[in-house]
């Protein structure tokens, strides 16, 4: 059985490559699927989802499959796991899962993440806790129990098909972001992570790419800050990208074999900045704007 992983995939970013997963075909991101495995802690939000590309109501399940019905090109089943990969029992549950219906593992795309807004000191420890545990703990957790059910299929097939791991940093891992500051550490260890990576099973033939957006049209903003009326401002508003094409470059990235993509000319001219420039200036700068 091919399976896709999707994390976060009730919201956002996750949501958007769960819809877009489900038609595609293509044999670079090892379409077509049997099943796309959707995590993601609310199970209403994950069952709508899999009602919107069924077309079909179906049966509230946290393990239970459905047919894609609407097009003749969708042929994977989507799969609800209500997971809360904050609890380390959920990467239990999931390994347990894959133990038991030894899948092998095409895609595995890391989109769970989370961050608060506000100065360090403002922040609760649960708040803390949790985006570290989620955005580094889980993300590596997760994916050093996938690995095991893709390092063996890499072997016996081409590079252009061979699995891939997609997992979403932030262009705010260049540089520390005061208001985010664990949020941006976070991010810093996803994209240093997924390098490291990337390295480690380049002789495995799996492709490791990791993806820095800048500022997105999901409700991030809004949850961060506890506003359900928080939009981006200042310097920030002005490179809001749409996740209709921050996700189809995103795969197009991975199906090229990069592992790295910067989405964004704001976003490049960030990691450049961050490169070259002292981190002091750049800050200086930031608290100008």
């Amino acid at each position: 059985m091919n399976i896709a992983i999707v994390t976060g995939a009730s919201s956002g970013m996750g949501k958007a490559f769960v819809k877009h997963l489900a038609s595609e075909e293509d044999a670079r991101l090892g379409a077509p699927y049997d099943e796309i495995w959707m995590i993601a802690r609310s199970r209403d939000k994950l069952e709508s989802l899999k009602e919107e590309i069924c077309g079909t109501k179906t049966e509230s399940s946290g393990t239970k499959t459905s047919a894609v019905s609407d097009s003749s090109a969708r042929k994977a089943l989507l799969r609800v796991v209500s997971l809360d990969l904050t609890d380390p029992s959920s990467i239990s549950v999931l390994s347990d899962m894959l133990a038991s219906e030894k899948p092998t593992i095409r895609l595995l795309i890391n989109c769970a993440g989370m961050g608060r807004n506000g100065a360090f000191a403002e922040q609760t420890k649960e708040d803390t806790h949790s985006a570290i545990t989620l955005n580094c703990g889980a993300l590596s957790e997760l994916t050093n129990i996938c690995l095991p059910y893709m390092i063996p299929a890499a072997a016996s097939l081409s590079k252009q098909e061979a699995p891939r791991i997609l997992n979403i940093a932030s262009s705010a891992g260049f540089l520390p972001q005061p208001g985010y500051a664990v949020y941006a550490a976070t991010k810093s260890y996803v994209i240093s992570f997924s390098r490291a990576l990337s390295e480690e099973l380049r002789g495995k033939n799996i492709t490791v790419t990791c993806v820095c957006p800048g500022p997105c049209d999901t409700d991030f903003i809004k949850l961060s800050k506890n506003d359900p009326n928080a939009t981006f401002t200042g310097i920030k508003a002005r490179f809001v990208t749409t996740t209709d094409k921050l996700i189809p470059a995103s795969l197009k990235a991975t199906k090229k074999g990069k592992s790295m993509l910067v989405y964004g000319l704001g976003q490049k001219a960030l990691h450049v900045a961050s490169k070259i420039l002292p981190t002091r200036l750049i800050l200086f700068f930031e608290r100008g704007v």
